[in-house]
């Protein structure tokens, strides 16, 4: 059995088991079998090197998903929230340029992921060749685009590149 297969067995159990919401005798056997299988198929092209599995990187994962999930989605959804129960605060929607400075696919994706899944920014569109996201803003604080990609992306970036890069 490769690390490979092994760690990404792990985590799609993890997340198997997250999304069914328990850990009975019949999720824990639907998970591993359907882990085990979809490990089996694909593990060869989902972790292309096996040299960048180590505990580090799954630290940065595990600090990086409840930073995530505890800090920037809360501050987002109560900013959002307050725009909606106070008609009277400016909104000034627009589509930004961001840069980014990301070198694998995968810390790409997680970049534009969580901007996307962060209320009051979506990324509408990514041009790879020049390495730029571009990101409709419920409220556009500067054009710049370094400007812009400290408020909207450093922080996602940050965490990518430990974890990916």
């Amino acid at each position: 059995m490769s690390r490979r297969f092994l760690v990404l067995f792990i985590i799609l159990l993890v997340i198997y088991l997250a999304i069914s919401g328990g850990i009975s005798p019949i999720d824990l056997l639907l998970g591993s079998i359907t882990s085990i299988i979809v490990s089996a198929l694909l593990s060869r092209y989902v972790i292309k090197s096996e040299e960048k599995l180590s505990i580090s990187r799954l630290a940065f994962l595990i600090k990086y998903f409840f930073h995530y999930l505890f800090v920037i989605e809360v501050k987002a959804h109560l900013n959002v929230m307050k725009r909606i129960l106070s008609p009277s605060l400016p909104i000034n929607p627009g589509i930004v340029e961001v840069p980014y400075d990301l070198k694998s696919d995968y810390s790409a994706t997680l970049t534009a992921n969580s901007i996307t899944n962060t209320p009051g920014t979506v990324v509408v569109s990514i041009d790879h060749k020049n390495k730029k996201l571009y990101v409709h803003w419920i409220d556009v604080k500067t054009v710049d685009p370094m400007e812009s990609r400290r408020y909207i992306s450093e922080t996602f970036e940050k965490y990518a590149k430990k974890i990916f890069d």
